[in-house]
């Protein structure tokens, strides 16, 4: 789940005739990639995208000139603007209503974006949303020395100059991290099992078939909504497959409009429901062993923007 790194060559000569930012936009992708994954919300990476580039710019003719590598200088920034947002997100996780799940990527090239391709997060294992759940878990400091050098293949000793520790706490840090993956048991189904299963399960949803949905569920199934205050949904998860089948049928009978369409979700087969064209959930699910162990439903309106324009 490598993300190759992009540099300066890769912006066509003769497009960009501004040296300064050329490097932002022979960068950009690069940049986004990595504050999306680290912070699990791509407005959050957005955000992160417009701080670098406005300290790069920030700098003198001259001082941009000294630089020798303008890509490492800009990721150097992103991610320690990242490492420092990360450590207040858990107190801003702690005031949000309800359950926090990161923002949900749709493939634009299926749900009919013509975003710049600058502007697209990479869509591979390490952006599934088991994937950033399990990064939710860990410190700051982990989630960065991780990503920096498992996904991104940066060496330690770059990553310790971002962290702001020794290469070797950063190696331990990833180590860390890397025990938490496995701990984790991340789902490894192949993509196009758990297609069939999220497929079934929106069939046996759109029937109202408890049965069929109880079958394809885990037992000890769990189903997390994020509503953020902004839309209906639960504030805790709820556990059971039996639970969970009739919590989804309750919702199908209250909005009899309701249109389940099969959508790709963090580079997996997930499920989008719309009301009236406009998307108003968007589900991720982890398959291990032919059923469905959680689910992921996203409902603030705040995280579909990208869904809802998309469309």
């Amino acid at each position: 789940m490598t993300v190759r790194r992009h540099s300066v060559g890769d912006c066509e000569a003769g497009t960009v005739t501004d040296p300064g930012l050329q490097v932002i936009v022979s960068e950009r992708r690069q940049l986004l990639n990595l504050a999306y994954r680290l912070l699990g919300s791509l407005a959050d990476a957005e955000d992160v995208l417009q701080e670098t580039c406005a300290r790069w710019y920030a700098l003198s003719s001259e001082q941009r000139a000294a630089v020798k590598s303008p890509g490492g200088w800009l990721t150097k920034v992103a991610g320690r603007i990242c490492l420092d947002l990360l450590g207040s997100a858990r107190v801003r996780r702690e005031r949000y209503v309800g359950e926090w799940v990161p923002e949900p990527l749709p493939d634009l090239h299926e749900w009919g974006g013509a975003a710049d391709p600058a502007d697209r997060v990479t869509l591979d294992e390490s952006v599934t949303m088991a994937f950033l759940v399990v990064l939710e878990q860990m410190t700051p400091a982990e989630r960065v020395s991780f990503v920096l050098h498992e996904v991104f293949r940066y060496p330690f000793a770059e990553v310790a100059d971002i962290v702001g520790r020794s290469p070797a706490a950063c190696r331990q840090l990833a180590t860390s991290a890397r025990r938490r993956i496995r701990a984790a048991q991340l789902d490894e189904t192949p993509a196009a099992r758990q297609a069939e299963v999220v497929r079934n399960f929106r069939q046996a949803w759109e029937t109202k078939n408890i049965g069929a949905l109880v079958a394809l569920l885990d037992p000890a199934a769990t189903m997390i909504a994020d509503g953020g205050g902004l839309a209906g949904a639960a504030l805790k998860p709820v556990e059971g497959a039996d639970r969970i089948a009739r919590y989804v049928v309750g919702i199908a009978e209250m909005a009899p409009d309701l249109m389940v369409l099969d959508r790709t979700v963090n580079g997996r087969l997930g499920l989008v429901a719309t009301l009236d064209g406009v998307a108003v959930t968007v589900a991720a699910f982890e398959v291990a062993d032919d059923r469905i162990t959680r689910i992921w439903a996203v409902r603030n309106p705040e995280k579909l923007k990208l869904w809802r324009t998309a469309g």
